[in-house]
């Protein structure tokens, strides 16, 4: 008899589901598009400006969703822990921005 009892006859195998190269290759081309785009606005002259600024923050704020789903792959289970955390972080940053503009301007 083996030292091992593996006892794989009555237990459940739970394998991790692996994901393809497909949707990374989806993702490469969504993020690659997403540049593309903003360049494109940057590039074509006689588009207004305040609407390339805000299509710049619309491609900005896609492209970190892309790559915090995808790449850092918080998209998956067990992740929440570093999701409320990098919340935190954005809700902190973004007071210390809101806090400091009212200090200079008012």
């Amino acid at each position: 008899m083996s030292e091992h009892n593996t006892n794989q006859g009555s237990a459940v195998r739970h394998r991790h589901r692996t994901e393809g190269p497909q949707k990374h290759v989806i993702a490469f081309i969504f993020s690659i598009v997403l540049t593309l785009i903003a360049f494109a606005a940057v590039a074509a002259g006689g588009v207004n400006a305040s609407f390339t600024i805000i299509l710049l923050v619309v491609m900005a704020v896609l492209q970190v969703l892309v790559q915090l789903g995808y790449w850092m792959h918080l998209k998956d289970k067990g992740h929440m822990i570093p999701i409320l955390f990098m919340a935190f972080g954005f809700f902190v940053a973004g007071t210390a921005v809101i806090t400091a503009l009212y200090w200079v301007w008012w």
